[in-house]
């Protein structure tokens, strides 16, 4: 296990002290006893293959799930599937990897994961067809019995199928022209930017299929779920709503922007949601969000905030506390320092930072967080670990007071 001592000030506690309080407490400590504490794990031995995408959650009995996908690549890697591993709350270890999904002769991808009030388990991935995220259908898994060792037995699965009218279309060309942004990635060589989106919008072939996932849903009071979705082709998000625990799906309008991708929603005091998204458009780089004021199915425009963007995805969840937490690479050149920040206002302000890591440039990537609280009151992260050729997926947990200190 390797442990890690992050500091803004001179005052936090040494890392001798944080290293045995560690020994004694371990992960399954309530959110009294953590305080300033963090720690961080492996969940499995570095190595050469490409491991990326992960998605952690807490099980009913306490234990933790995450899962990646790993292989020899990404969309053109056709031995690309979908691994797992289990976290004992008890033992305070990571399982061996297991498999979760796998398309044969395709590469699986993305994988995210979601407990609904039945205590169900959804897995939800995608499978890259023709080696094109643009090509990339969605497809799922549900599992009643998850909670002994190794693989999920998955009950049911389907592919989900998303089907955009003619309204999508429509509000891309609205949403451009509220904008007032009409024109400015055109050249005399290079069409309209927007005139090429809308009209890929309008063929159905397009606009229904290509959806992928990346952060976790969330279930509204009156039991809907909401899947964040977001395609490279057209460079912008949507998401795809469920009125039945997860078997059928509708999708919402698009949420309209300059490379506004891969959405992680948090929902007010007042019922009204905050997507926050990769910058995946014109510089400069920022987190970009939307709000929809009717359940997730419209979305004002998305516009820049100020928080710094590289292209990399970010995630944010609303604390038991009410505190809202992001987790992001605060940087525009690369993905070499992952942030968390903390807000007691819901978003407006963004009181306390620090990094989760921080290297020179070219020495790390850490990036695509995964960001849970569990019942104990703690924060869990995990996220995309490189060092040269060397990957993981690695784990850290803190509180909400660690940031603060």
């Amino acid at each position: 296990m390797k442990y890690q001592e992050h500091t803004t000030d001179s005052s936090f506690i040494p890392q001798k002290t944080v290293f045995i309080l560690i020994l004694i407490l371990g992960f399954g400590m309530s959110q009294a006893t953590l305080k300033a504490q963090f720690e961080s794990k492996y969940i499995f031995p570095l190595q050469d293959l490409h491991v990326h995408s992960s998605s952690i959650i807490e099980l009913p009995k306490g234990d933790l799930l995450c899962c990646w996908f790993q292989g020899s690549g990404e969309r053109k890697a056709n031995d690309v599937v979908i691994n797992g591993a289990r976290y004992s709350k008890k033992n305070h270890e990571w399982s061996k990897p297991f498999l979760m999904a796998d398309t044969p002769g395709h590469p699986d991808c993305n994988p995210t994961l979601f407990i609904d009030e039945d205590n169900r388990l959804h897995l939800f991935w995608i499978v890259v067809q023709a080696n094109k995220w643009e090509r990339s259908i969605l497809k799922t898994r549900i599992s009643s019995n998850y909670q002994s060792s190794g693989a999920p037995e998955w009950d049911w699965q389907d592919v989900i199928l998303l089907k955009p009218g003619a309204e999508f279309a429509e509000t891309i060309k609205n949403k451009f022209k509220e904008s007032n942004m009409l024109d400015v990635a055109w050249a005399e060589y290079a069409p309209k930017y927007e005139t090429l989106i809308h009209e890929a919008a309008q063929d159905p072939a397009k606009r229904e299929t290509g959806w992928m996932t990346r952060t976790h849903p969330i279930q509204m009071p009156d039991g809907k779920i909401l899947l964040p979705l977001y395609s490279d082709g057209f460079n912008m998000s949507l998401v795809a709503v469920s009125n039945d625990m997860g078997e059928t799906w509708k999708a919402g309008l698009p949420i309209v922007g300059r490379g506004n991708i891969q959405p992680s929603i948090v929902r007010k005091k007042d019922g009204d949601l905050l997507a926050y998204m990769r910058d995946n458009g014109d510089e400069p780089g920022r987190i970009q969000i939307s709000s929809s004021t009717d359940n997730g199915h419209s979305w004002s425009y998305a516009t820049d905030t100020e928080f710094l963007n590289p292209g990399a995805s970010v995630e944010a969840i609303v604390l038991e506390n009410g505190e809202w937490i992001i987790v992001y690479n605060d940087i525009e050149d690369g993905r070499y320092s992952l942030a968390v920040s903390l807000s007691d206002d819901e978003g407006e302000t963004w009181k306390w930072t620090r990094h989760l890591e921080k290297m020179e440039n070219k020495k790390g990537s850490f990036s695509y967080p995964s960001l849970i609280q569990t019942k104990d009151g703690v924060i869990h992260v995990s996220y995309s670990f490189s060092l040269s050729e060397n990957k993981t997926i690695k784990h850290v947990a803190f509180s909400g007071d660690w940031i603060k200190e």
